[in-house]
C-alpha cells in the first residue's frame, strides 16, 4: 500500500515524487541506477546480453522519466479550472522534430551527468545518440519551423499544444544510384519510440463523406445533420518538449487513424477475412504516410482526408478541455489561441464553425466571431502552385458538410463586400473563397484569411509581396489583418547542440545565458572580434567541424575533400526557385576556367549539395542527376580536382544538418528574389560563423541589415526588378548569346560531356532555361559568377574573413525562434507566460 497524500492535488503528488527521487534525480548516481533499471525492466535485458539499441531505448526512457514531472505540471495548468491561462494551439501538418534525445539532455541540463552515468556502464553517448532514428514528420522548412516554435514556446512557460499527424512512415529516405534519387521508405517506428505516451483514452470520432439533412430542433431552430458514410477514429500520442531549464514542458500532440471497430467477427464467422479486416486498413491509410502524392485523384482526396482528420481531432480536443476547465463554449478565444501553419489546417475554420452551430446549436453570427477571434494564419508562400485548392467535386464527395458551410461563409462574405464596394464585380470575383474559372476549385488561403483574425507572413519583404500580390485584394479590404513575423530558430539545437565546441567557446567568453537570450547575449562577442588569441580559437574551432564533416561525406560518399579548403554549402529542399542549378552553372563555368588555366584558381574550394526532391518533381530531380554528374566529372579530374571538388550528400535531415551547419564557411542562399517566403536554413548558417552569398530574397535582407553590408555577399535582381522584367518580355536566348562563359558551360551540359555522350538527358533543364527561365537564372548568372569571386578574394585573408565570421554570429541573435514566438505572443495570440509554480524557484 502506497503512502497516504492528504492532498491528492497535482502538485502534491509531484513534490511527493520529487522527493522520493525514484526516477526523478538529475545526478549521475540517479542517473546510472534508472539506466540499469530500464535496461532490466523495459528491454528485458542484463546489461552483458543488452545491443546498442537496447542501451539507447533504456536511456531515452531514463531521460523522458526526468521530463514528466514537469510534463504533468504543465498539462494540468493547461486543464486546471482556476487559472485564466491561455493556451497556443500549434496547427500544423508537418513536424520536423529531429532527433528527441541530445535536445533533451541539453534542456534539462544533464549532459554531463548522462555521460558520466554512461561511462560507468561502459557506454558513450556520442554511440547511443547516433543510434536514435529521426521522426521524419515533415518535409523541410515548414516543420522545422514549428519544432522550433515549440521549444520556444516552453522555453518561455508559454502553455501550447503543438497538433499534427503521427505519420507511420515520414519523409522518405533518399539514396543515390548512378546520379539519381531513389526514395526508401522511411520506417522511424520499427523498433518503436519511447518518446511518446499513447493517449488511448483521448479518442475522437471523424466523420467523412455520405450526405446532410436539414430539420428542425425542440425550439424550432433550422438545423443540419451530417450523416458521415465512414467514421474513423483519432487517437492521441504525446511527447513531452521540454523547455531549456525551465519549469514548463509542453507536448506535442499527434493523431493515429484508427477504424473505430478494428474487427468485424460477423465476416469473419462466413470466412470473407479480407473483410474482417478492411475497414482497420482502409481507416489506416489516413496516417500512414507524409504527403502521399496528390497527382493522382486518389492522393488527392487522401491529403485532404489527413488535414481534415488532424484539424478535426485537434479542434474537438481544444473543445474538451476548454470545458474540463469549467469555461462556457462562447469564450472559446479567450483561452486558445489557433494557429494555422500554412494552408494545410485551413479547414479549421469551417470546422470549428460546423462544431459550434451544428453541435452544440451556437447561433452563426456568434460562431463565426469566436472562430474568426480563434484562429490565426500564417503564410508561408508566394508560389501561387503551393496555395492549396481543392476541386469541388472533390470537397463534395468528402466534406458535404463543410462545403455548405464554406459557401454559407463565402455569401456573408461577398454580401458585406457588395456593400462596401458597389459596382466591383472583379474585386468579389478575385476575393471569393470559391474560384469559379474553368473547374471549380475552393481556395484554401482565401477562406483561412477570412476565417483569421491576423494574417501573417514569415520576413518583411515576404509580408510586403504578400500585400502587394497573392493576398493583394485582402490587404485591400482588411489592412488591419496584416503584419509580418519573421522566422527564427532556436539556439538550443542549432549552436548549443549541433556545434558544442563553439557553444564552449561562447560560454567561455561570455557565460552561457546566451543559450535562454540569443538576442541580447550574443551581440557581446563583438568585443571580441579584435581579440587575436579569440580569433584563433574560432578558427580552431571551425576546422575542426569541417574535419567532422568532412569524415561524413567520406562515410557517405566515397568522397575526400580537404578541411582546408572554402566549404560552400547548399542544403536545402530541391525546387527551381531556390535554383541549385545557378550555382552548377557557375560550378561548370569554374570547371571551363580551370581546364583552361589553373593558376588564376582562387583558394580550393568543397562545394556541397544536399536536399531531397518531392518524387514526383522531375526537375529536380534532374537537377540532382546534373550535380552528381558533374561532381563526378570534376572530382575524376586530376588537375581540377586539386582545387574544386563538388558533394551531393545523401539524405540529409535534421540528423545530418548537426553536422553540415557548423562546418559552412559560405552559405548559398541564391533563390529568385520574391520568390522565398523567408528561409530558416541562412538563420542557422549565419549563427554558427558561415558568410552569406544570397540575393535580397526572404529573410536575406534581415540578415544583411543585422550583420553588416560588408559581411555579406549579396547579388542580383531586386523584386521589382524581377516584375519589370519579366513584364517587359524577358528573354533568356538573348543572355545566352551575349554571354561567352554562359554559353560555353550551357553548351558543355547540352553536349552530353556531363552525361556520357547523352545530349538528351540534360535536355529539358537546358530547354526549360532558354526558353522560360521562369526563376531568372541567366539573368543574374554573371552578377552570381563575379560576387563568387568576390568570395575567393575575401577567403584568402583569413584573419579578415574570421572577423566577418565572428560578426555574423554575433549579429545573429534576433534570429532566435524565442524573439518570433514574443513577437506572436504580443501581436497575434495576445498570450502570456504561466508563471512558475512556487516548487520550481
Amino acid at each position: 500500500m502506497g503512502p497516504a497524500i492528504a492532498n491528492d492535488s497535482p502538485a502534491n503528488a509531484i513534490s511527493l515524487i520529487a522527493s522520493t527521487n525514484v526516477r526523478t534525480g538529475l545526478g549521475a548516481d540517479a542517473i546510472a541506477t534508472a539506466l540499469i533499471e530500464n535496461l532490466h525492466c523495459l528491454q528485458g535485458k542484463l546489461p552483458r546480453d543488452a545491443t546498442r539499441n537496447d542501451w539507447y531505448m533504456a536511456l531515452a526512457y531514463t531521460v523522458r522519466d526526468r521530463m514528466m514531472e514537469r510534463y504533468v505540471a504543465t498539462v494540468g495548468s493547461i486543464a486546471e479550472a482556476n487559472t485564466d491561462a491561455k493556451v497556443v494551439a500549434y496547427l500544423s501538418a508537418e513536424f520536423l522534430t529531429g532527433p528527441h534525445l541530445g535536445n533533451g539532455l541539453i534542456n534539462l541540463g544533464i549532459w554531463q551527468a548522462v555521460e558520466e552515468a554512461l561511462s560507468r556502464v561502459g557506454q558513450d553517448l556520442s554511440g547511443l545518440l547516433e543510434e536514435e532514428e529521426e521522426p521524419g514528420l515533415g518535409n523541410g522548412g515548414l516543420g522545422r519551423l514549428a519544432a522550433c516554435y515549440m521549444d520556444s514556446l516552453a522555453t518561455l512557460n508559454v502553455p501550447a499544444i503543438g497538433y499534427g499527424i503521427r505519420y507511420e512512415f515520414g519523409i522518405f529516405d533518399q539514396v543515390i544510384r548512378d546520379g539519381w534519387q531513389v526514395e526508401v521508405t522511411d520506417k522511424w517506428l520499427r523498433f518503436g519510440n519511447p518518446w511518446e505516451i499513447v493517449r488511448s483514452e483521448i479518442a475522437f470520432e471523424v466523420k467523412f463523406g455520405g450526405r446532410t439533412e436539414p430539420y428542425h430542433d425542440e425550439a424550432g431552430r433550422y438545423r443540419v445533420r451530417w450523416l458521415p458514410e465512414k467514421v474513423v477514429k483519432g487517437i492521441a500520442y504525446d511527447t513531452p518538449i521540454p523547455g531549456y531549464r525551465v519549469p514548463t514542458t509542453n507536448l506535442l500532440r499527434l493523431w493515429k487513424a484508427e477504424a473505430t471497430e478494428s474487427f468485424d467477427f460477423e465476416a469473419f464467422n462466413v470466412g470473407d477475412y479480407y473483410r474482417a479486416v478492411d475497414e482497420k486498413v482502409i481507416s489506416e491509410t489516413i496516417s500512414k504516410v507524409l504527403y502521399p502524392n496528390d497527382e493522382p485523384e486518389a492522393g488527392k482526396q487522401l491529403r485532404l482526408a489527413q488535414q481534415y482528420f488532424f484539424v478535426s481531432c485537434s479542434l474537438q480536443d481544444m473543445i474538451r478541455l476548454l470545458l474540463l476547465r469549467g469555461k462556457p463554449l462562447n469564450e472559446l478565444h479567450s483561452y486558445w489561441a489557433a494557429q494555422l501553419n500554412d494552408t494545410h489546417p485551413s479547414i479549421a475554420v469551417a470546422e470549428l464553425l460546423r462544431i459550434l452551430v451544428d453541435e452544440h446549436a451556437m447561433e452563426w453570427g456568434r460562431a463565426w466571431a469566436i472562430t474568426q477571434q480563434t484562429c490565426a494564419y500564417t503564410n508561408h508562400t508566394l508560389l501561387a502552385e503551393a496555395l492549396e485548392r481543392w476541386p469541388l467535386p472533390l470537397l463534395a464527395k468528402l466534406l458535404p458538410r463543410h462545403l455548405e458551410i464554406i459557401y454559407e461563409i463565402n455569401r456573408r462574405f461577398l454580401d458585406d463586400l457588395r456593400v462596401r464596394y458597389p459596382n466591383d464585380d472583379q474585386l468579389l470575383r478575385r476575393l471569393s473563397l470559391i474560384d469559379e474559372a474553368g473547374d471549380k476549385h475552393i481556395r484554401m488561403a482565401h477562406l483561412a484569411s477570412v476565417g483569421s483574425h491576423a494574417i501573417n507572413g514569415v520576413a518583411l519583404l515576404h509580408t510586403e509581396l504578400l500585400k502587394r500580390t497573392v493576398l493583394h485584394d485582402f490587404h485591400r479590404v482588411s489592412p488591419e489583418k496584416f503584419l509580418n513575423v519573421t522566422n527564427g530558430v532556436t539556439p538550443r539545437r542549432w549552436i548549443a547542440l549541433s556545434n558544442p565546441k563553439l557553444s564552449a567557446l561562447i560560454t567561455r567568453h561570455i557565460g552561457d545565458r546566451w543559450v535562454a537570450d540569443l538576442e541580447h547575449e550574443l551581440p557581446q562577442l563583438e568585443r571580441l572580434v579584435v581579440d587575436t588569441d579569440f580569433q584563433k580559437d574560432w578558427q580552431v574551432v571551425k576546422s575542426d567541424n569541417k574535419r567532422v564533416l568532412a569524415g561524413l561525406i567520406k562515410e557517405q560518399t566515397g568522397i575526400l575533400v580537404d578541411p582546408n579548403s572554402l566549404f560552400d554549402i547548399q542544403v536545402k529542399r530541391l525546387h527551381e526557385y531556390k535554383r541549385q542549378h545557378l550555382n552548377l552553372l557557375y560550378l561548370v563555368t569554374l570547371y571551363n576556367r580551370l581546364r583552361r588555366d589553373s593558376s588564376t584558381a582562387g583558394p580550393p574550394r568543397t562545394v556541397i549539395f544536399g536536399g531531397k526532391a518531392a518524387p514526383g518533381y522531375r526537375m529536380a530531380k534532374l537537377i540532382i542527376k546534373l550535380i552528381n554528374s558533374v561532381a563526378g566529372t570534376v572530382n575524376q579530374d586530376p588537375l581540377v580536382s586539386q582545387i574544386l571538388k563538388v558533394v551531393f550528400l545523401p539524405d540529409f535531415n535534421v540528423k545530418n544538418s548537426h553536422r553540415v551547419y557548423p562546418a559552412a564557411d559560405l552559405s548559398e542562399q541564391i533563390s529568385t528574389t520574391g520568390k522565398e517566403a523567408s528561409g530558416t536554413g541562412n538563420m542557422k548558417f549565419a549563427m554558427n560563423g558561415a558568410l552569406t552569398i544570397g540575393t535580397l530574397d526572404g529573410a536575406n535582407i534581415e540578415i544583411r541589415d543585422a550583420v553588416g553590408h560588408e559581411n555579406f555577399f549579396s547579388f542580383g535582381l531586386t523584386a521589382e526588378e524581377v516584375e519589370r522584367l519579366k513584364a517587359e518580355g524577358y528573354t533568356p536566348r538573348r543572355i545566352y548569346e551575349s554571354n561567352p562563359e554562359l554559353r560555353e558551360a550551357i553548351d558543355l551540359i547540352s553536349s552530353g560531356f556531363f552525361s556520357n555522350g547523352d545530349r538528351e538527358l540534360f535536355h529539358p533543364l537546358v530547354d526549360s532555361l532558354l526558353t522560360r527561365d521562369d526563376y531568372m537564372l541567366l539573368a543574374d548568372y554573371q552578377a552570381y559568377v563575379d560576387c563568387q569571386q568576390r568570395v575567393s578574394h575575401a577567403y584568402s585573408d583569413q584573419n579578415a574573413w574570421t572577423r566577418m565570421s565572428i560578426l555574423n554570429s554575433a549579429r545573429a541573435g534576433r534570429f532566435s525562434s524565442d524573439r518570433s514566438i514574443r513577437e506572436y505572443c504580443r501581436d497575434i495570440w495576445k498570450v502570456r507566460p504561466i508563471v512558475p509554480d512556487e516548487r520550481w524557484t
